[in-house]
């Protein structure tokens, strides 16, 4: 049926050609809009200006100002909130693709990762360094300040009280707190199924260490943390990659072909946001992935420490969450969102927690008891969750940054992630492509970021990269990131985006 509206807001919203000029009065109003979001004015999750304030300032009626909103409401640059306005919406629209689905070899093999990790550590800990390195967030943007009072009052009141060991399950009002945190997104844990840990690394070693045997094979993402990868070579664990997608997450084709096949003990997944990815797998293929494992009677680990970390509406929901008597060893902690340096994690299982316990006893017996004493105090207070609205807002708004700076900055045969949670960015270049050489490159220019073989068990992805966005946007970041363009653009042999 051909459209007879005269109403321009009610056709399909067309930008203009690049150099063109708005035909309606609605359309220059919506491109001054966008040329305050796309130079950095107005950001992701701000408040656009009033209809009234931008009629006003522009001489245009109200009606021309709530069709220009509209326009940029239909192209996702603005999204209406009720009662509240219009805000500028997350996620930036840029002309990158996103990286491929990964294709590692279909065969488990022992895990090798080197020095290369160990390099990177130490690089990323020298201040001197613009920060793209580690997934570690910034200082400035924790709550770690307020913790750190509970912690001098504990000190203060009960420090020689607390100067001892915990039982090896940690702090029951800890443990008790993490229970009722879950709660919140339909998880159900008793405090007797927890064990608090140092950080997740630990607690994804003592859920290996529980249910493994040396030379067993261990499904994973690929691309996968390489701190999980460092774990599965201490244990003497096999690594099965699977293909992940960078929006999906694995295959399951894949994983059903795996189970079928191959004698796999154990698979280990992100709950959301896998580093370094960053995607979001839905309720209904966590369902089927959960279905599959029970089926073959394998459990599953999963790695939930980038959850509160969220862009959508809501806390996406962990695999214990769906099905709670399914066999699932559940880690997470704290050192995403609050804490790096208290290593405060914790695993959580209900089938096979006397097993954590005795890894937990054999190897570090216990934490120390007052990082945890004062973290109990910290969440029982409350102002836990405010924070984390803030650090989403915070991330979500660096992401974007960098995805616009890095459209603007690197060929066009980058791929880029578009996570929709966490705080890392993956950047996918053409096979051939030398991320190593980068990596001395920009060392030398005083940049740090993380080469992408190191998430890989077998060694790929060396023409990937993973940059964290974990510190405050500052013009050295940018012009960090633009270096490593030219860089890029330079061993790639191609024209700058400008010259595109």
């Amino acid at each position: 049926m051909p459209d007879t509206t005269n109403d321009p807001a009610q056709r399909p919203a067309q930008r203009p050609a690049p150099g063109a000029s708005p035909t309606h009065r609605y359309e220059a109003l919506a491109e001054t809009i966008v040329t305050l979001v796309d130079n950095g004015t107005l950001r992701p999750g701000m408040r656009a200006p009033s209809l009234r304030r931008l009629a006003a300032q522009n001489r245009a009626s109200m009606s021309t100002a709530l069709q220009a909103y509209r326009l940029l409401e239909d192209r996702g640059v603005l999204e209406a909130r009720p009662k509240s306005g219009f805000y500028v919406a997350s996620g930036s629209k840029v002309s990158l693709q996103t990286p491929a689905v990964s294709k590692p070899p279909a065969k488990a093999a022992p895990v090798s990762v080197g020095s290369g990790v160990l390099e990177l550590l130490e690089h990323a800990a020298n201040p001197n360094l613009v920060p793209l390195g580690c997934a570690i967030p910034s200082a400035d943007l924790l709550a770690a300040s307020r913790l750190d009072r509970f912690l001098a009052r504990a000190a203060r009141a009960q420090g020689t009280d607390y100067n001892i060991y915990t039982e090896p399950r940690g702090d029951e009002k800890l443990r008790t707190e993490i229970a009722r945190r879950g709660l919140q997104w339909g998880q159900i844990l008793a405090p007797q199924d927890i064990a608090v840990t140092c950080g997740c690394t630990e607690a994804l070693s003592l859920a290996l260490r529980a249910i493994t045997r040396r030379g067993d094979t261990v499904a994973i993402e690929s691309p996968t943390y390489f701190g999980i990868l460092q774990v599965l070579e201490a244990l003497g664990l096999k690594a099965l990659e699977l293909p992940t997608d960078a929006t999906e997450g694995i295959e399951l084709a894949a994983l059903e072909k795996a189970l079928k096949s191959k004698r796999i003990s154990v698979c280990l997944l992100s709950s959301n946001f896998n580093n370094p990815l960053g995607f979001a797998v839905s309720a209904a293929k966590k369902q089927a992935i959960l279905a599959l494992l029970t089926r073959h009677k394998v459990p599953l680990i999963e790695d939930d420490i980038y959850g509160d970390i969220y862009f959508g509406k809501e806390r996406p929901q962990p695999f214990s969450t769906i099905a709670p008597e399914a066999d699932i060893l559940y880690c997470s902690s704290f050192s995403k969102t609050l804490a790096p340096g208290y290593r405060v994690g914790w695993v959580a299982s209900r089938h096979h927690m006397q097993r954590v316990l005795e890894g937990k006893f054999a190897t570090t017996l216990c934490g120390p008891a007052l990082p945890q004493v004062a973290l109990a105090e910290f969440l029982a207070n409350g102002g836990y969750d405010n924070h984390l609205r803030r650090l989403r807002r915070v991330f979500a708004d660096h992401i974007d940054r960098m995805v616009r700076t890095i459209d603007r900055s690197f060929p066009r045969s980058t791929r880029v992630s578009r996570p929709a949670g966490g705080f890392v960015l993956w950047l996918e270049l053409p096979e051939g492509f030398d991320s190593r050489r980068l990596f001395k490159q920009a060392l030398e220019e005083g940049i740090c970021f993380a080469p992408g073989d190191a998430f890989s068990a077998s060694g790929r992805y060396r023409n990937c990269l993973r940059l964290s966005c974990g510190h405050d946007w500052t013009p050295r970041i940018e012009a960090a990131v633009e270096t490593l363009g030219a860089l890029v653009t330079q061993q790639l042999g191609e024209d700058s985006p400008e010259c595109a």
